[in-house]
């Protein structure tokens, strides 16, 4: 396939394209009541594969250092009540994933943004498993973490030179010494989520149907496909690693985990479950590796989860096959991939600017596909996340 930038034509418009959006993003930021403080210069960086085709950096084995349960209403739980068990479906099973999507299915509601909210509820009831030792002399505020997301904010940008349709933007804030990422919704991004159509909206219900029949509530029980399919509910897990010489600290939703009390210790017992169409040709076979794939390895090598069970469905929603892929080996474009972790790390300063005090100060970090990333930073300004509860309470001593 030709690379866009190779068309000289297509290479200048890319060109003028960059240069217009930087010359045009202060101005911008500035009709919107913003105050930021870009430099004179553009900032920011590449985006091509090739400029990553580096040695694999160095990502420890991920450890589980907690979890917890999101009910219907969303409210948190710090424990694992929501926790479900695998139960393997027939290599054949005809499910009908249509089911109940009428009758039987509460969504979240999805304009509601919830930024890291329940991931610092939790941090706050457990400060003591991420907080920095006495011994180090360090404030209340001090955590032993170099940056706090969710999953889904990693698995984008370890995908991101791969990505051919959907642009992100990401708010990075420095609290402490720690850095925290959380997603900023695109414009496009809610366009799009406000005009689904109602076939895609059916088709999205279709995985956590596929979820409904293939969990159970305890092990040794057997999946209840006659409930109601509520998406409010979730079990997540809470993962400590390192890249490089950062420390991570990301939590992400769990399908569910091996039912076998001999199974190694979470997270290499979860299981993450995911729908796809049914593959009839060596052109969606291509696709499949290229691009989907991609995405449920990046999803899954993160938190350590270990296998990936994919059912496999019609045009009717119903599931004609089930296959297991193991995230260990699904491999060759992993390399590349992980190296794009880094940049938050790189660009922003190690502490941040004077008044006003953190977490105030915002880094906005955007990008398209054909595009480079670019930032822009932002003070006392709608993309402010951190709420106050939060740092109030990171500022007093723990109880």
């Amino acid at each position: 396939m030709e690379h866009p930038d190779s068309n000289p034509r297509r290479g200048a418009r890319l060109t003028r394209r960059r240069h217009a959006q930087v010359a045009e993003g202060p101005e911008r930021h500035k009709r919107a009541g913003l105050v930021s403080a870009p430099p004179s210069t553009p900032r920011g960086l590449s985006a091509l594969a090739a400029l990553y085709e580096r040695d694999f950096p160095v990502y420890r084995q991920p450890v589980e250092v907690g979890c917890f349960s999101l009910d219907a209403r969303r409210t948190f739980f710090n424990d694992a009540r929501q926790l479900r068990y695998y139960v393997e479906p027939r290599r054949r099973p005809e499910l009908n994933l249509r089911d109940g999507y009428r009758d039987r299915y509460l969504r979240r509601d999805e304009a509601v943004k919830e930024n890291l909210d329940h991931m610092l509820t939790w941090i706050l009831a457990n400060r003591t498993k991420v907080q920095k030792g006495p011994a180090a002399g360090s404030s209340s505020l001090e955590l032993d973490v170099d940056i706090i997301t969710w999953r889904g904010h990693l698995t984008k940008l370890l995908t991101t030179p791969y990505e051919t349709q959907e642009g992100w933007q990401l708010a990075v804030t420095k609290f402490g010494s720690t850095l925290y990422i959380s997603e900023v919704e695109t414009e496009a991004a809610r366009q799009s989520r406000e005009s689904r159509t109602e076939r895609h909206k059916e088709m999205m219900y279709w995985g956590y149907k596929f979820e409904q029949y293939t969990c159970a509530d305890d092990a040794g029980s057997r999946p209840d496909a006659s409930g109601v399919v509520n998406t409010n509910e979730a079990f997540c897990t809470v993962i400590q690693t390192r890249l490089g010489t950062h420390k991570l600290l990301f939590s992400g939703e769990v399908d569910c985990r091996d039912p076998d009390p001999s199974a190694p210790p979470p997270p290499s017992c979860y299981i993450e479950l995911k729908t796809s169409a049914e593959i009839c040709t060596s052109k969606q076979h291509r696709n499949f590796l290229r691009y989907k794939l991609l995405k449920w390895w990046a999803q899954s090598f993160l938190p350590g989860v270990p296998r990936i069970v994919a059912g496999f469905r019609d045009n009717d929603g119903i599931v004609v096959s089930v296959e297991t892929y193991y995230t260990l080996k699904i491999s060759q474009l992993i390399k590349v991939c992980a190296q794009n972790l880094h940049f938050p790390t790189n660009v922003i300063p190690p502490h941040p600017p004077p008044p006003p005090p953190p977490p105030r100060v915002v880094y906005l970090f955007s990008w398209e596909p054909n595009m480079d990333v670019t930032y822009t930073v932002h003070r006392n300004s709608r993309y402010t996340f951190l709420p106050d509860w939060y740092v109030r309470q990171m500022m007093s001593p723990p109880t």
